[in-house]
Protein backbone atom coordinates (compact mmCIF):
# COMPACT_ATOMS: atom_id res chain seq x y z
CA UNK A 1 0.00 0.00 0.00
CA UNK A 2 1.40 3.37 -1.38
CA UNK A 3 0.96 6.07 1.51
CA UNK A 4 2.66 9.72 1.96
CA UNK A 5 3.30 11.11 4.96
CA UNK A 6 5.31 14.52 5.31
CA UNK A 7 5.65 16.06 8.36
CA UNK A 8 6.13 19.89 8.51
CA UNK A 9 7.16 22.31 11.59
CA UNK A 10 6.27 25.65 12.40
CA UNK A 11 7.76 27.68 15.85
CA UNK A 12 5.37 30.40 16.70
CA UNK A 13 6.88 33.38 18.83
CA UNK A 14 4.90 36.08 19.27
CA UNK A 15 3.31 36.27 15.41
CA UNK A 16 0.28 36.10 13.76
CA UNK A 17 -0.02 33.89 11.04
CA UNK A 18 -2.81 34.44 8.37
CA UNK A 19 -4.24 31.35 6.11
CA UNK A 20 -5.68 31.64 3.30
CA UNK A 21 -7.32 29.73 0.44
CA UNK A 22 -6.33 30.91 -3.35
CA UNK A 23 -9.07 30.92 -5.83
CA UNK A 24 -8.58 31.83 -9.38
CA UNK A 25 -11.35 32.92 -11.82
CA UNK A 26 -10.46 31.22 -15.48
CA UNK A 27 -12.27 32.23 -18.77
CA UNK A 28 -12.40 30.31 -21.83
CA UNK A 29 -10.53 31.72 -24.60
CA UNK A 30 -9.67 30.46 -27.96
CA UNK A 31 -6.46 29.51 -27.17
CA UNK A 32 -7.22 27.79 -24.91
CA UNK A 33 -10.04 26.04 -27.12
CA UNK A 34 -13.22 27.82 -25.30
CA UNK A 35 -12.78 25.12 -22.29
CA UNK A 36 -11.20 25.12 -19.04
CA UNK A 37 -8.97 22.02 -17.66
CA UNK A 38 -9.28 21.03 -13.96
CA UNK A 39 -8.61 17.85 -12.21
CA UNK A 40 -10.84 15.89 -9.20
CA UNK A 41 -9.48 15.71 -5.96
CA UNK A 42 -8.16 12.98 -3.80
CA UNK A 43 -8.41 13.31 -0.44
CA UNK A 44 -5.07 13.59 1.40
CA UNK A 45 -5.43 14.59 5.19
CA UNK A 46 -3.43 17.00 7.73
CA UNK A 47 -2.87 15.99 11.04
CA UNK A 48 -1.82 19.50 13.10
CA UNK A 49 -0.19 18.77 15.79
CA UNK A 50 0.35 21.10 19.16
CA UNK A 51 4.01 20.30 20.69
CA UNK A 52 5.31 22.37 23.74
CA UNK A 53 8.70 22.51 24.23
CA UNK A 54 9.16 23.23 28.36
CA UNK A 55 12.48 24.53 29.81
CA UNK A 56 13.17 24.54 33.32
CA UNK A 57 16.31 25.74 34.82
CA UNK A 58 16.84 25.08 38.26
CA UNK A 59 17.91 27.60 40.93
CA UNK A 60 21.03 28.79 42.58
CA UNK A 61 19.34 27.88 46.48
CA UNK A 62 17.17 25.04 45.64
CA UNK A 63 18.63 23.03 48.10
CA UNK A 64 17.65 25.28 50.87
CA UNK A 65 13.73 25.96 49.71
CA UNK A 66 12.21 23.81 52.27
CA UNK A 67 14.64 24.90 54.88
CA UNK A 68 13.86 28.36 54.35
CA UNK A 69 10.17 28.51 52.34
CA UNK A 70 9.20 25.59 53.19
CA UNK A 71 8.58 24.22 49.31
CA UNK A 72 9.59 20.73 48.95
CA UNK A 73 8.77 20.03 45.14
CA UNK A 74 11.75 22.61 43.40
CA UNK A 75 13.68 21.91 40.01
CA UNK A 76 16.85 20.75 41.36
CA UNK A 77 18.53 20.27 37.40
CA UNK A 78 18.30 21.60 34.26
CA UNK A 79 16.02 20.21 31.91
CA UNK A 80 14.12 20.39 28.43
CA UNK A 81 11.23 18.18 27.78
CA UNK A 82 8.33 18.24 25.21
CA UNK A 83 4.68 17.56 25.62
CA UNK A 84 2.35 16.62 22.78
CA UNK A 85 -0.84 19.25 22.76
CA UNK A 86 -3.76 19.30 20.71
CA UNK A 87 -4.16 17.65 17.37
CA UNK A 88 -6.60 18.64 14.52
CA UNK A 89 -7.66 16.81 11.53
CA UNK A 90 -8.22 18.45 8.01
CA UNK A 91 -9.60 16.87 5.27
CA UNK A 92 -7.26 18.35 2.02
CA UNK A 93 -7.64 17.58 -1.41
CA UNK A 94 -5.14 16.84 -3.80
CA UNK A 95 -5.21 17.09 -7.37
CA UNK A 96 -5.88 13.36 -9.25
CA UNK A 97 -3.30 12.96 -12.03
CA UNK A 98 -5.80 10.02 -13.25
CA UNK A 99 -8.66 12.60 -13.01
CA UNK A 100 -8.27 15.40 -15.56
CA UNK A 101 -11.08 16.97 -17.45
CA UNK A 102 -11.68 19.94 -19.54
CA UNK A 103 -15.39 21.87 -19.09
CA UNK A 104 -16.28 23.04 -22.64
CA UNK A 105 -18.02 26.13 -23.30
CA UNK A 106 -20.66 26.59 -26.37
CA UNK A 107 -20.31 30.00 -27.92
CA UNK A 108 -24.08 30.50 -26.84
CA UNK A 109 -23.44 29.85 -23.22
CA UNK A 110 -23.31 33.07 -21.46
CA UNK A 111 -20.24 34.45 -20.02
CA UNK A 112 -18.76 31.15 -19.06
CA UNK A 113 -16.01 31.17 -15.94
CA UNK A 114 -15.02 28.89 -13.80
CA UNK A 115 -12.90 29.43 -10.67
CA UNK A 116 -10.17 27.33 -9.92
CA UNK A 117 -7.35 26.84 -7.01
CA UNK A 118 -4.02 27.27 -8.16
CA UNK A 119 -3.13 23.39 -8.04
CA UNK A 120 -6.26 23.27 -10.63
CA UNK A 121 -9.22 21.56 -8.56
CA UNK A 122 -12.40 23.19 -9.39
CA UNK A 123 -14.46 25.74 -7.46
CA UNK A 124 -17.50 26.75 -8.92
CA UNK A 125 -19.03 27.43 -12.62
CA UNK A 126 -20.22 30.69 -13.54
CA UNK A 127 -20.25 31.82 -9.88
CA UNK A 128 -17.95 33.43 -7.60
CA UNK A 129 -16.10 31.57 -5.46
CA UNK A 130 -15.61 32.65 -1.95
CA UNK A 131 -13.73 30.18 0.51
CA UNK A 132 -15.26 29.03 3.93
CA UNK A 133 -13.34 30.44 6.71
CA UNK A 134 -10.95 32.52 4.29
CA UNK A 135 -8.51 33.93 6.99
CA UNK A 136 -7.75 31.91 10.16
CA UNK A 137 -5.58 34.23 12.31
CA UNK A 138 -3.30 31.99 15.06
CA UNK A 139 -1.42 33.87 17.75
CA UNK A 140 0.69 31.83 20.03
CA UNK A 141 3.15 33.56 22.17
CA UNK A 142 6.26 32.38 23.87
CA UNK A 143 5.53 31.53 27.57
CA UNK A 144 7.70 33.89 29.71
CA UNK A 145 7.12 34.96 33.35
CA UNK A 146 7.46 38.55 33.27
CA UNK A 147 9.02 39.11 36.35
CA UNK A 148 12.35 40.49 36.58
CA UNK A 149 15.79 38.91 36.76
CA UNK A 150 16.40 37.94 40.32
CA UNK A 151 19.87 39.84 39.99
CA UNK A 152 17.49 43.08 40.16
CA UNK A 153 16.92 42.29 42.89
CA UNK A 154 20.09 41.32 44.81
CA UNK A 155 20.99 43.46 48.10
CA UNK A 156 24.52 44.47 49.07
CA UNK A 157 23.74 42.18 51.59
CA UNK A 158 22.83 39.26 49.21
CA UNK A 159 25.98 40.68 47.06
CA UNK A 160 28.25 40.95 50.36
CA UNK A 161 26.94 37.60 51.75
CA UNK A 162 30.47 35.08 51.59
CA UNK A 163 28.51 31.52 51.06
CA UNK A 164 25.37 30.29 49.12
CA UNK A 165 23.46 28.88 52.45
CA UNK A 166 24.31 32.48 53.47
CA UNK A 167 23.43 34.32 50.28
CA UNK A 168 20.00 31.70 50.37
CA UNK A 169 19.42 33.37 54.07
CA UNK A 170 19.81 36.13 52.96
CA UNK A 171 17.08 35.93 50.02
CA UNK A 172 14.82 34.47 52.08
CA UNK A 173 14.15 37.37 54.48
CA UNK A 174 14.18 39.58 51.78
CA UNK A 175 11.28 37.30 50.69
CA UNK A 176 9.68 37.40 53.98
CA UNK A 177 10.09 41.53 54.37
CA UNK A 178 8.04 42.03 50.77
CA UNK A 179 5.65 39.98 52.35
CA UNK A 180 5.42 42.22 55.48
CA UNK A 181 5.63 45.35 53.52
CA UNK A 182 2.65 44.27 51.29
CA UNK A 183 0.70 43.17 53.96
CA UNK A 184 1.21 46.28 55.80
CA UNK A 185 0.16 48.51 53.29
CA UNK A 186 -3.21 45.82 52.48
CA UNK A 187 -3.94 46.16 56.09
CA UNK A 188 -3.10 50.57 56.70
CA UNK A 189 -0.48 49.44 59.28
CA UNK A 190 2.39 51.03 56.37
CA UNK A 191 4.16 54.58 58.27
CA UNK A 192 4.25 55.95 54.37
CA UNK A 193 0.95 54.33 52.27
CA UNK A 194 0.34 55.34 48.91
CA UNK A 195 -1.81 58.64 48.38
CA UNK A 196 -4.55 56.70 45.97
CA UNK A 197 -5.75 53.50 45.04
CA UNK A 198 -3.94 53.32 41.77
CA UNK A 199 -0.69 54.35 43.59
CA UNK A 200 -1.36 51.22 45.98
CA UNK A 201 -1.87 48.55 42.89
CA UNK A 202 1.31 49.97 41.35
CA UNK A 203 3.28 49.09 44.51
CA UNK A 204 1.93 46.04 45.30
CA UNK A 205 2.29 44.89 42.14
CA UNK A 206 6.46 46.14 42.31
CA UNK A 207 6.27 43.96 46.06
CA UNK A 208 4.88 41.00 44.15
CA UNK A 209 7.33 41.27 41.06
CA UNK A 210 10.71 41.36 43.89
CA UNK A 211 8.94 38.51 45.15
CA UNK A 212 8.44 36.29 42.61
CA UNK A 213 11.78 36.93 41.02
CA UNK A 214 13.89 35.66 44.64
CA UNK A 215 11.68 32.58 44.90
CA UNK A 216 12.81 31.71 41.61
CA UNK A 217 15.97 31.93 43.08
CA UNK A 218 15.06 28.91 45.30
CA UNK A 219 12.38 27.31 42.79
CA UNK A 220 13.82 28.07 39.52
CA UNK A 221 12.24 29.01 35.97
CA UNK A 222 10.04 27.30 33.41
CA UNK A 223 10.11 28.63 29.84
CA UNK A 224 6.87 27.08 27.59
CA UNK A 225 7.50 27.36 23.66
CA UNK A 226 4.70 26.21 21.47
CA UNK A 227 5.69 24.68 17.65
CA UNK A 228 2.91 23.26 15.24
CA UNK A 229 3.60 20.42 13.22
CA UNK A 230 1.83 19.69 9.73
CA UNK A 231 1.70 15.67 9.21
CA UNK A 232 0.42 14.95 5.86
CA UNK A 233 -0.42 11.63 4.44
CA UNK A 234 -2.25 10.65 1.05
CA UNK A 235 -3.81 6.87 1.92
CA UNK A 236 -5.23 5.29 -0.90
CA UNK A 237 -7.50 2.42 1.44
CA UNK A 238 -8.20 1.76 4.56
CA UNK A 239 -5.40 1.77 7.38
CA UNK A 240 -5.09 -0.20 10.45
CA UNK A 241 -2.49 1.16 12.98
CA UNK A 242 -0.70 3.16 10.32
CA UNK A 243 2.43 4.91 12.10
CA UNK A 244 1.38 8.48 11.37
CA UNK A 245 4.98 9.96 13.29
CA UNK A 246 6.52 9.37 16.18
CA UNK A 247 6.95 11.48 19.94
CA UNK A 248 9.54 11.44 22.32
CA UNK A 249 9.41 13.99 25.34
CA UNK A 250 12.91 14.20 25.01
CA UNK A 251 12.91 14.77 21.41
CA UNK A 252 9.18 15.97 20.39
CA UNK A 253 7.95 15.01 16.92
CA UNK A 254 9.88 12.48 15.18
CA UNK A 255 9.55 10.47 11.59
CA UNK A 256 7.21 7.55 11.53
CA UNK A 257 10.10 5.25 11.00
CA UNK A 258 12.73 7.19 13.74
CA UNK A 259 12.51 4.70 16.28
CA UNK A 260 13.76 6.77 19.35
CA UNK A 261 9.97 7.93 19.75
CA UNK A 262 6.66 5.88 20.83
CA UNK A 263 4.16 5.42 17.89
CA UNK A 264 1.59 7.81 17.02
CA UNK A 265 -1.10 5.36 15.24
CA UNK A 266 -3.76 6.34 12.36
CA UNK A 267 -6.80 4.33 11.58
CA UNK A 268 -8.91 4.87 8.53
CA UNK A 269 -11.83 2.29 7.68
CA UNK A 270 -14.89 2.85 5.33
CA UNK A 271 -18.26 3.80 6.33
CA UNK A 272 -19.49 4.15 3.14
CA UNK A 273 -17.78 2.64 0.16
CA UNK A 274 -18.53 2.65 -3.75
CA UNK A 275 -18.06 -1.16 -4.87
CA UNK A 276 -15.29 -1.24 -7.22
CA UNK A 277 -16.13 -1.77 -11.07
CA UNK A 278 -14.64 -4.70 -13.25
CA UNK A 279 -12.37 -3.53 -15.87
CA UNK A 280 -15.59 -3.71 -18.60
CA UNK A 281 -17.82 -2.03 -16.39
CA UNK A 282 -14.97 0.62 -15.65
CA UNK A 283 -14.62 1.45 -19.45
CA UNK A 284 -17.97 1.55 -20.21
CA UNK A 285 -18.46 4.32 -17.20
CA UNK A 286 -15.97 6.20 -18.29
CA UNK A 287 -17.21 6.65 -21.70
CA UNK A 288 -19.81 8.02 -20.01
CA UNK A 289 -18.57 10.22 -18.31
CA UNK A 290 -19.68 14.08 -20.95
CA UNK A 291 -20.15 17.66 -19.79
CA UNK A 292 -19.14 18.39 -16.62
CA UNK A 293 -17.21 15.40 -14.49
CA UNK A 294 -17.83 15.68 -10.38
CA UNK A 295 -16.70 13.32 -7.17
CA UNK A 296 -19.53 11.59 -5.35
CA UNK A 297 -17.22 10.79 -2.02
CA UNK A 298 -17.80 7.39 0.41
CA UNK A 299 -17.32 7.81 3.79
CA UNK A 300 -14.56 7.35 6.39
CA UNK A 301 -13.88 6.94 10.04
CA UNK A 302 -10.32 8.83 11.19
CA UNK A 303 -9.01 7.76 14.29
CA UNK A 304 -5.65 9.27 15.73
CA UNK A 305 -4.49 7.21 18.69
CA UNK A 306 -1.10 7.36 21.05
CA UNK A 307 -1.04 5.17 24.12
CA UNK A 308 -4.76 3.63 24.04
CA UNK A 309 -6.10 7.28 24.02
CA UNK A 310 -7.85 8.43 21.29
CA UNK A 311 -6.46 12.02 19.95
CA UNK A 312 -8.80 12.58 16.96
CA UNK A 313 -12.19 10.78 16.34
CA UNK A 314 -13.82 11.92 12.82
CA UNK A 315 -15.90 10.93 10.09
CA UNK A 316 -15.12 12.46 6.87
CA UNK A 317 -15.86 12.33 3.09
CA UNK A 318 -13.30 10.23 1.22
CA UNK A 319 -13.09 10.88 -2.61
CA UNK A 320 -11.27 7.31 -2.89
CA UNK A 321 -14.15 5.33 -1.24
CA UNK A 322 -16.61 7.34 -4.03
CA UNK A 323 -17.42 7.30 -8.06
CA UNK A 324 -17.69 10.26 -10.12
CA UNK A 325 -20.67 11.39 -11.93
CA UNK A 326 -21.20 14.00 -14.72
CA UNK A 327 -23.72 17.22 -15.25
CA UNK A 328 -25.59 16.92 -18.39
CA UNK A 329 -23.65 19.64 -20.76
CA UNK A 330 -27.28 20.44 -21.84
CA UNK A 331 -27.60 22.02 -18.16
CA UNK A 332 -24.57 24.77 -19.39
CA UNK A 333 -26.56 25.53 -22.70
CA UNK A 334 -29.50 27.50 -21.36
CA UNK A 335 -29.00 31.16 -22.49
CA UNK A 336 -31.46 32.76 -20.06
CA UNK A 337 -30.87 30.64 -17.43
CA UNK A 338 -27.04 29.36 -17.37
CA UNK A 339 -26.48 26.77 -14.62
CA UNK A 340 -24.39 28.31 -11.71
CA UNK A 341 -22.31 25.30 -9.96
CA UNK A 342 -20.47 25.04 -6.18
CA UNK A 343 -18.45 22.58 -5.38
CA UNK A 344 -15.90 21.40 -2.60
CA UNK A 345 -12.72 21.72 -4.07
CA UNK A 346 -11.40 19.75 -0.86
CA UNK A 347 -13.03 16.79 -2.59
CA UNK A 348 -14.43 17.67 -5.78
CA UNK A 349 -18.35 17.40 -4.79
CA UNK A 350 -21.48 19.09 -5.77
CA UNK A 351 -22.19 21.70 -2.88
CA UNK A 352 -25.43 23.23 -4.56
CA UNK A 353 -26.71 24.34 -8.42
CA UNK A 354 -28.95 27.49 -8.81
CA UNK A 355 -30.05 29.06 -12.03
Amino acid sequence: MKIKILIFGLLLCSVTVTAQTKVEKVIPTRASGDGVTYSLPLTSFIVNVEVIKVTVKAGPYYRYAERYLGIKDVATEDIVYYELGKATLVNRGVPDPDNVYKIEFKQKTVAPFAYLTPDGLLCSINEQYVPEGQEQEVNIEKSKANIPSPTSVYTEELLMAGSVARQAEVAAKQIYHLRESRTDILTGDADNLPPDGEAMKIVISKLEEQEKALTRLFTGSETRETSWFDVSILPEDELEHEVLFRFSSKLGILDADDLGGEPVYMNLTALERVPELDPKEAEKKAKLLKGVVYNVPGKARVEIIRNNKTLIKKDVPFVQFGIQETLAPVLMEDKKQPIKVIFYPETGAIKHITK
